[in-house]
């Protein structure tokens, strides 16, 4: 079977990480496997299995012509001609797409392609994008209006960002269109939460199948190291806090607030900050900059006592699987998917924004720690040899 995956990046970042690892799987289990990819450089996958959609002269054009139009997707057209002559001569079985936002495809060419091409498309959703007219999420700001139809976004100035004009209202339509247009579509989330938004969606016609995220538990793993001596943390009892990108939505403010709630004997660290942000820390939160080698993450993850994900967006939490996996139990907020990656054995879930419940769901790990081996236990469930060899099924379905 040959299979084309679709994704903004390769190998790098979450959904990057995921079309790799399901590349590999894929070619264990016998099929021939290419990604197509917009941005950044692609790790991972044998040079002669990549395709590279556009140039960053053309993701530059796209990005510029988004913010002053609000039309994400409406363009990189010669990028997107040349990408479906290029599928079309590798003559693929299976499409499967990733993240087709982020500046580098023209949808309508692509879902025009797909509706005529009577080929099997998987389509794997990472956020709430796809049935949107704007935004890739709305949990946050509390909107609904993408159950019947968007129209002046409240978040217009969130990605994909626009500076000038709100089409919402038109984007929505054409999304409905384009992708309903598709007869063999199989929509796949990573949670059951975000699945039943997408029962809610206009994609509702569609199947939904949920494959949650998987992990390298060879990588993810207890893994000891001098990250506590080199940041004098050795009686510290140690709360962590891990993303790519620090914001609001994944609830830096929540990390400020509860370092002033506790005393000497705990320290925050909070891994993925930026420069910017690492200014404005008080003394008592240690703050590392973002890395994409997954076994220092894991070496961090080993070295903290409690991993923290006060989010109040997220559609899996796949944080909290590599904390888990390492043997580090998890508080996080009940909101998206997030709960769905811990029970009682591992970690807590507390209501959403309740600060005094984290104070205290903190406080009882500190007092009854679970153990490692059930943390890792837990983790073992989202082994990605394991999730990703569900996607072979659905391939022959």
């Amino acid at each position: 079977m040959k299979i084309l995956q679709i994704n903004t990046v390769c190998g790098v970042g979450s959904t990057g990480r995921i079309a790799a690892d399901l590349y590999k799987i894929a070619a264990n289990h016998g099929h021939v496997c290419k990604i197509a990819y917009g941005r950044g450089q692609a790790l991972g996958v044998a040079r002669d299995d990549l395709i590279k959609i556009g140039s960053h002269a053309g993701v530059y054009h796209h990005v510029l012509m988004s913010r002053l139009t609000d039309k994400t997707g409406c363009y990189s057209k010669l990028a997107t001609k040349l990408f479906i002559k290029q599928v079309k001569k590798y003559n693929p079985d299976i499409i499967h797409l990733h993240n087709i936002h982020g500046y580098y495809i023209n949808i309508e060419q692509l879902f025009k392609y797909l509706a005529q091409a009577n080929k099997k498309v998987v389509w794997t959703l990472h956020d709430c994008w796809a049935f949107t007219g704007h935004c890739a999420y709305f949990d946050f700001c509390g909107c609904d209006k993408w159950k019947i139809g968007c129209h002046d976004c409240v978040q217009k100035q969130k990605y994909p960002k626009s500076i000038l004009f709100d089409h919402s209202a038109s984007n929505y339509l054409k999304k409905k269109s384009l992708f309903n247009a598709v007869k063999d579509l199989t929509i796949v989330t990573p949670s059951e939460w975000l699945a039943a938004l997408v029962k809610e969606s206009f994609l509702k016609g569609h199947k939904v199948q949920v494959i949650n995220n998987g992990i390298d538990l060879n990588v993810f793993k207890y893994t000891d190291s001098a990250f506590r001596n080199e940041h004098g943390l050795q009686d510290k009892f140690v709360i962590l806090g891990a993303a790519n990108i620090w914001d609001e939505r994944k609830g830096f403010s929540a990390f400020l607030r509860l370092a002033q709630e506790l005393d000497e004997q705990f320290r925050v660290v909070i891994v993925g900050l930026n420069e910017k942000l690492k200014k404005e820390l008080p003394g008592n939160i240690i703050g590392i900059s973002r890395t994409d080698s997954i076994t220092k993450l894991a070496e961090i993850y080993s070295a903290a006592d409690v991993f923290v994900n006060p989010t109040l967006e997220e559609v899996f939490g796949l944080v909290n699987v590599e904390a888990l996996a390492c043997g580090t139990p998890v508080i996080t907020y009940d909101t998206g998917g997030s709960p769905e990656c811990v029970d009682e054995t591992c970690g807590v879930v507390i209501p959403k924004n309740d600060i005094d419940a984290l104070k205290d769901a903190i406080l009882e790990v500190q007092k009854c720690k679970p153990s490692g081996a059930d943390c890792r236990a837990r983790a073992m469930q989202f082994d990605k040899e394991r999730k990703y060899s569900e996607y072979m099924e659905l391939y022959k379905a």
